[in-house]
């Protein structure tokens, strides 16, 4: 799957090619890090891994904030998926982390996540002129933030 998922708007932190070693490496960390300073969850459908989402605990004064990121198989894109899955771990991260917000960077091109942020109440809340390089290219990075108290559609769902 993660040879698969397209690329184009990812930290360059999912290696290229990505091998049985990485994999090995990532579940090494998510075990030691699960409700601890992460919370880590696969996307399945049709019994198969169809994306990754996690949000992991910034440290030292940022702790109380959790970085979100997510990727999903380009052949289930526009199907509700991903804004579910945000919003489910968002509510258990503000639960088992105890976060009070969560911060989404996302590429300024990256118009369907940044769709599916503010469908569970993630709020623009500034750009990063010039700010990340990928494949050559210069990018703006656009900031989404949740906050656990304010009035959003992630809190007024039931867990």
């Amino acid at each position: 799957m993660c040879n698969a998922v397209d690329r184009s708007f990812l930290s360059d932190r999912l290696p290229n090619p990505y091998t049985i070693r990485d994999a090995e490496d990532w579940l090494h960390r998510v075990s030691q890090n699960e409700s601890v300073s992460g919370i880590y969850r696969a996307i399945v459908a049709d019994g198969s891994v169809i994306g990754s989402i996690s949000i992991e605990r910034k440290e030292d004064v940022f702790r109380i904030d959790g970085d979100i990121g997510f990727i999903l198989l380009d052949e289930y894109w526009n199907k509700g998926i991903a804004t579910e899955v945000v919003g489910q771990l968002c509510r258990i991260a503000f639960s088992e982390l105890l976060l009070e917000r969560i911060t989404a960077n996302v590429f300024q091109p990256n118009i369907a996540s940044m769709r599916v942020l503010k469908k569970n109440g993630f709020v623009h809340e500034g750009t990063l002129k010039q700010a990340i390089i990928k494949n050559g290219i210069l990018y703006d990075l656009c900031i989404f933030g949740l906050t656990k108290n304010c009035r959003n559609p992630v809190n007024k769902t039931k867990q």
